[in-house]
């Protein structure tokens, strides 16, 4: 049987917090690291701006089924998704920009 097509992303999701104290976001991350790596998480980190320590963005590297990745607004109305979002926004009280990116460096 042939193995099916990934494809790799990159997720940031963006956000301010209203401490700039990252341990209960760290914690956050730990308690949604399954759930990233159900769905093709490889690595998972939490940055913090250093002009700005409120800031914060999360870093998730994944790869994943192309088939999946075609159907990602399927994915965006997931109830698990949807209850980590909140969670999120919950944790930073605002909103959380989420944005998705490829490698643009030409393959190896």
């Amino acid at each position: 049987m042939a193995k099916p097509a990934t494809v790799r992303r990159t997720l940031h999701l963006k956000f301010t917090a209203p401490s700039a104290d990252p341990k209960h976001l760290n914690n956050l991350v730990q308690v949604a690291k399954p759930f990233y790596e159900f769905f093709g998480g490889k690595v998972i980190k939490l940055l913090q701006n250093v002009d700005d320590p409120s800031r914060f963005v999360q870093v998730i590297e994944y790869e994943t089924d192309a088939n999946l990745e075609l159907n990602r607004q399927q994915l965006a109305s997931d109830r698990h998704w949807q209850n980590m979002l909140q969670m999120w926004r919950s944790a930073t009280q605002g909103s959380v920009e989420m944005d998705i990116y490829v490698d643009a460096a030409p393959p190896k």
